[in-house]
């Protein structure tokens, strides 16, 4: 039986309400397929508008086997391009990030301009068409100052994406923010372990001492479960939505993302351990009420993210290997807030550095454990794990429609 066929048998037998089967987490040959089938083919998030403010400015990035380089054009258009000179294959551009008038590969100085076209090869034949040879494009969509790219040739509908998101995001005006400061690790641990827990509070009590200041344990929070029918919520929500912001919990029918705004812990306002605002300056002028919570947003398989009153936190989710995953956060606060004046990087970042640790030690554990021969799939709790059981749940089913898709395209070849 092939990996397909495999991993399609075991998706439909799978046992609702439980953990996945030990391969799922550890087999490199079904990480191989989880990166052809969602990874190399549906909507990720990637980076920041912000992050590319002037014409030329640009960041890099390796998704499993393909380079990208993400560039600001002279038009404004923010665009995405597969990092590879169209010459001989040489990476374009090999930093994290930086800015150019022109994209020159540093092998034989092909240069490109920042629309991808081919501007110039030196000493090629006469008959060399140049308009034959631009940089290839991958798909590029920025939605509220996110920005989403799509690997695969032909790329998913993004207009249900954009439609559900935008109106929670617009009013932190996110594309006029700066990144104040990032960080990534390394789990080592499976993407869908990150993921897992991610989407649940059932181990925060234990292991959150910072988180918990502020962020609330109720299962509720996840939206998933519960949460129309919690009065705190439904109280936060009307008031929220009373002040111009979108807030009630609305989820895309797949489950693949969703959205709502969040109440902290009463009396607090940002992820901080005196719970106080970690930024002076508002993150958007035009957002100011007190007691406005998180606003999250989830994106399979790719971010989660925080938006709060006086910052904004988010999440990127890239799997390195089977069991290898690299966890990017980044800390943004308005363009014109001043570091040491407004605030602090410590005090804006200890919070989530130290859950993001925590997180991460976590994670390897439970992959070490899932090792076992002794390991086998175990019963999720209904009362706080409801937010894994619908990631699991949406995993399962977006791969068996993927598969079966497959496999009816190769029967009609056939």
């Amino acid at each position: 039986m092939d990996i397909k066929s495999n991993v399609l048998r075991q998706l439909k037998n799978r046992r609702e309400g439980f953990s996945l089967e030990q391969p799922f987490y550890i087999d490199q040959d079904y990480f191989k397929l989880d990166m052809e089938m969602i990874y190399y083919r549906d909507w990720l998030f990637i980076g920041h508008d912000c992050e590319v403010p002037r014409a030329g400015n640009y960041f890099t990035v390796q998704i499993g086997e393909y380079p990208v380089v993400i560039v600001r054009g002279r038009d404004q258009v923010i665009r995405a391009f597969h990092n590879s000179c169209r010459h001989r294959g040489s990476r374009v551009c090999s930093t994290e990030r930086g800015s150019s008038a022109k994209l020159v590969c540093p092998y034989h100085q092909w240069t490109y301009e920042l629309d991808g076209s081919l501007l110039f090869a030196r000493q090629m034949a006469e008959d060399f068409d140049k308009t034959q040879y631009s940089l290839k494009p991958v798909h590029c969509e920025s939605v509220a100052g996110y920005i989403f790219i799509c690997l695969a040739q032909n790329a998913p509908d993004f207009a249900p994406v954009r439609a559900a998101i935008e109106p929670y995001m617009a009013p932190h005006r996110m594309s006029e923010a700066k990144v104040a400061f990032q960080s990534t690790i390394i789990e080592k641990g499976n993407w869908k372990l990150v993921w897992e827990n991610n989407r649940e509070c059932y181990h925060c009590a234990a292991n959150h001492p910072e988180l918990c200041r502020t962020f609330p344990e109720a299962p509720t929070v996840t939206g998933v479960q519960g949460a129309m029918s919690d009065p705190i919520i439904l109280e936060h929500w009307a008031r929220c939505e009373a002040a111009g912001l979108p807030s009630e919990f609305k989820i895309s029918s797949d489950g693949q993302f969703r959205t709502a705004r969040m109440p902290l812990i009463e009396g607090a306002e940002s992820y901080t351990m005196s719970g106080q605002k970690a930024v002076k300056r508002q993150l958007a002028s035009d957002v100011t009420m007190n007691g406005i919570g998180t606003m999250l947003l989830f994106h399979y398989p790719t971010t989660w993210n925080h938006l709060l009153g006086d910052h904004a936190i988010s999440f990127r989710v890239l799997p390195l290997n089977a069991e290898e995953t690299a966890v990017t956060t980044k800390w943004l606060v308005h363009k014109d807030a001043v570091e040491g004046v407004d605030y602090d990087i410590e005090e804006l970042t200890h919070v989530w550095n130290e859950t993001n640790d925590q997180d991460r030690r976590i994670v390897e554990e439970n992959a070490f454990g899932i090792h076992s021969p002794a390991y086998e799939p175990g019963p999720y709790s209904e009362i706080h794990e409801g937010g894994v059981m619908q990631f699991v749940e949406w995993y399962s089913n977006f791969m068996i429609d993927r598969l079966q898709g497959d496999q009816a395209k190769l029967s009609a070849v056939a």
